[in-house]
């Protein structure tokens, strides 16, 4: 329907009454009418003999007709039998129109009022009312809001309350608060057609949207005027307040409507409830339902289910039992739904034998365990490599009565595949579609990218064949997929034929797809197809996101092409595409690569202005070129500790890097010091290992020391504890200097309880003396409350030292006198 062929259909302004009062005889008439349509087939015959002509009491006809399609029949007899008398009275048309409205017949609406405006009938108000509630209700926003402007010019005033309800409430669930804003003050505007509904719609809309204050605002500008706030309202408000997570505001309301003599309801209290349960106050919380029991007011097991879920997710332990006996002593019966709850928290904590238990007791009580259900516990047993159990609860599912839907499958599924166990994996998707699940894009997918991963392509081909067979089509990712995995096996026509149908196959390829294509291009070193697919991007009009280039930049360094590099870098400036943290750890890369390194700073230096922080990629990447020559190693150091003031955590990869400089390093040589940088006054590393080194300790022994004090003294000493394990497993014991460095990291972040847990409980007098020595060279780079809590740690084992030495001195002592 346009707007031009409702600007043709001329309105009924200030419409008359019909010209047939309704009087017993009328009424009974159109009754008699009514019953000869819905029971003779010669209807036709029947009704042009009447006293009362048919066309006459029409519009009452149409009004009590039930049946759509007699009333169809009816319109199309009286357009073709009395066609000038029907559309002289625009009643008649008008109740066709609120029939057809009535059940939705939106294709007969569109006829209909195509002929009334080629015969130019006018229509009334209500008609249009009923079309656009019609329209509103079914959701075709567009239709509905062309006839409320149509009505709104036509008459000067909007449709009913009824309709513009609905088209308001349209306009709020299609995130359209603007427009909905509008309608509402015209509403206001033009014959006041307001009701309390039309605000608690457009306030809703404001709360969830955050716009709270703004809704508040809007009650009290039409307090009285059509609008008489009650506890809807209200629920609203707190309910916009808790969305907002400003639960604070959100008592002030609740404390307000009590003060106004309004009663809270359980919905009320239900979301005051879970606004102070996601902030952790739970005895706001329990406050609240006590509050709700002194009410009288009867919770569900659902609204008990909320809590206790949202306590397990802040951090309460796990009790099962209490927390059953809590929802019994609260009026209810727990559901599948607790123990669903109870299950997933026990999976997460690794206790899978204790889910199984509840799972088995859910059962024994007669509750039918569904698949969220199982699905953590599937995916428990899948993480601990357990996949005889998962697929043993896989069946028992079945057993139980509870399909297995794609979701449970997948879990399964991807477990098998990253465990490497493929043909479990392929023969687990066979079984799901004997059981009649169709598995999805993303199943097929997991099961390419393990095939092609263990090389083995023409099952994955097969794979793919298969999913066009049953008509699943494949996305972006199961394309990518494929095309790596050719590229892998040197198979470029087949990744080249799989590139030419996923952009045939794929109607709406969006830069995700294109993306997805150009990384496994470039990973292969497909340098000019990834510029190719770059290329259709623009055809297509779609943008190259910093993605894209980033990914095509990474391949041209990895290529040792730095000029297509650098060319490809100024192109994303041109395109007003901003580089990010991948592109220039790439580009430092590159230059590091070729030994540029005066470039590769540059290039560090000039992200940073740009606003980029730097990650352990970018760090580690120069700490490894530098470190690899020993005349720079003091430039690696020097990376390495601004790294850990920019609070970036090292890798292994990181360590590695600057201990083999270290160890590379011939004994004699002396390390040279970064430009502006004395590395003996300025570095704690150097610090450390010029101290461990005059006092005989070996390059990589010092060094190894150097990168645990440098941790711990940045506060990153859960990092320094697991560096030091994979230490220990490669042959180097810990030693006094690391225990300092150790408990000064625990003394830093404030936990220095935790050191007990650590392999240097044990240590003796001299080792203790040792470190406390090299404490006092850590404690200069220490505040004071850190040092002192660490010296009085160390005072007390030096004590404790002393006094193991001094008795079993007097063992000794009394077992020589003994001897003699």
């Amino acid at each position: 329907m346009s707007k031009t062929l409702l600007s043709r259909i001329k309105p009924l302004t200030n419409p008359p009454p019909s010209h047939l009062p309704i009087t017993p005889k009328i009424r009974k008439q159109v009754s008699d009418t009514v019953n000869i349509l819905k029971t003779q087939q010669n209807w036709s015959e029947l009704l042009d003999d009447d006293e009362v002509r048919l066309v006459d009491i029409s519009p009452y006809v149409f009004d009590r007709i039930q049946d759509v399609e007699i009333g169809v029949k009816l319109y199309d007899w009286l357009s073709s039998q009395r066609k000038e008398e029907l559309f002289s009275n625009g009643f008649a048309c008008s109740s066709f129109l609120k029939l057809l409205a009535r059940h939705r017949i939106f294709d007969e609406i569109e006829d209909a009022l195509g002929n009334l405006r080629k015969e130019n009938v006018k229509v009334t108000h209500e008609a249009l009312s009923h079309v656009l509630h019609a329209y509103a209700e079914s959701g075709v926003l567009s239709k509905s809001v062309e006839i409320y402007n149509y009505v709104v010019e036509s008459y000067g005033s909007v449709p009913d309350v009824i309709a513009c309800n609905s088209l308001l409430s349209l306009l709020v669930k299609s995130r359209r608060l603007e427009d909905a804003r509008k309608m509402y003050d015209e509403m206001c505007e033009r014959g006041g057609c307001v009701d309390n509904y039309s605000t608690c719609i457009l306030l809703k809309g404001m709360c969830s949207e955050g716009k709270v204050e703004e809704g508040r605002k809007l009650i009290e500008d039409r307090w009285g005027k059509g609008c008489v706030p009650n506890i809807v309202f209200y629920n609203t408000i707190i309910g916009g307040y808790c969305k907002r997570g400003d639960i604070e505001n959100a008592n002030v309301v609740f404390k307000e409507l009590k003060s106004k003599g309004f009663m809270p309801t359980l919905e009320t209290f239900g979301t005051m409830i879970n606004g102070f349960c996601k902030k952790g106050d739970f005895a706001a919380s329990d406050r609240l339902l006590r509050e709700v029991k002194e009410r009288g007011l009867i919770v569900s097991v659902r609204f008990l289910n909320n809590i206790m879920d949202a306590k397990y997710r802040h951090g309460s332990k796990v009790e099962p039992a209490e927390s059953i006996r809590w929802i019994m002593a609260n009026g209810c019966k727990p559901d599948i739904a607790t123990y669903n709850i109870l299950i997933n928290r026990f999976c997460k904590e690794g206790k899978k034998e204790d889910a199984v238990g509840l799972l088995d007791e859910a059962s024994k009580k007669g509750l039918t365990p569904s698949n969220i259900s199982y699905a953590p516990l599937i995916q428990a047993y899948c993480k601990s490599k357990e996949y005889d159990i998962a697929s043993k609860l896989l069946l028992q599912m079945v057993e139980r009565g509870c399909k297995p839907d794609i979701v449970t499958y997948g879990i399964l599924i991807n477990g098998l595949v990253v465990s490497g166990h493929m043909d479990d994996a392929v023969k687990m998707k066979v079984k799901m579609i004997d059981r009649g699940v169709s598995p999805d894009a993303a199943i097929y997918n997991m099961l390419m990218s393990g095939l092609c991963k263990s090389g083995r392509f023409l099952l994955a081909k097969q794979l793919f064949l298969e999913m066009l067979d049953r008509n699943i089509s494949p996305d972006a990712y199961v394309y990518t997929t494929l095309i790596d995995g050719f590229i892998r096996s040197g198979n470029f026509d087949e990744a080249r034929k799989v590139s030419t149908l996923s952009v045939l196959q794929i109607w709406n390829v969006d830069a995700v797809h294109h993306n997805a294509m150009i990384k496994g291009f470039c990973r292969s070193g497909m340098l000019t197809e990834a510029l190719l697919c770059m290329n259709r991007m623009t055809e297509e009009n779609l943008v190259p996101d910093e993605f894209t280039y980033s990914t095509i930049i990474d391949g041209y360094v990895k290529q040792q092409d730095m000029t297509t590099a650098i060319k490809i870098f100024r192109d994303m400036g041109k395109s007003k595409c901003k580089p990010n943290v991948v592109t220039y750890s790439s580009l430092v890369n590159g230059f590091c690569c070729q030994g540029d390194f005066k470039m590769a700073e540059e290039t560090f230096n000039e992200m940073q202005s740009f606003g980029l922080v730097p990650n352990v990629i970018t760090y580690t990447t120069l700490i490894r070129s530098f470190a690899k020559d020993g005349s720079t190693l003091g430039k690696a150091v020097y990376y390495w500790e601004l790294m850990l003031r920019n609070k970036c955590v090292p890798n292994e990869v990181t360590f590695n890097c600057l201990l083999e400089g270290f160890v590379k390093k011939t004994s004699g040589e002396v390390l040279a010091e970064p430009n502006g940088f004395n590395e003996r006054q300025s570095s704690l590393f150097f610090e450390f290992f010029y101290k461990m080194k005059s006092d005989g300790w070996s390059d990589h022994g010092a060094a190894y020391n150097s990168v645990l004090v440098c941790l711990s003294v940045h506060g990153m000493v859960k990092t320094a504890c697991r560096f030091q394990d994979r230490m220990v497993k490669k042959g180097f014991s810990p030693d006094p200097v690391s225990f300092a460095a150790i408990l000064h990291g625990f003394c830093v972040v404030g936990n220095s309880n935790q050191w007990k847990n650590t392999d240097f409980c044990n240590l003796d007098k001299k080792g203790l003396e040792i470190a406390v020595r090299y404490s006092r060279v850590l404690e200069r780079h220490l505040p004071q409350a850190v040092i002192s809590e660490a010296s009085t740690i160390l005072h007390a084992m030096a004590e404790n030292a002393d006094t193991k030495e001094h008795d079993t001195c007097r063992i000794s002592a009394d077992r020589d006198r003994v001897c003699c």
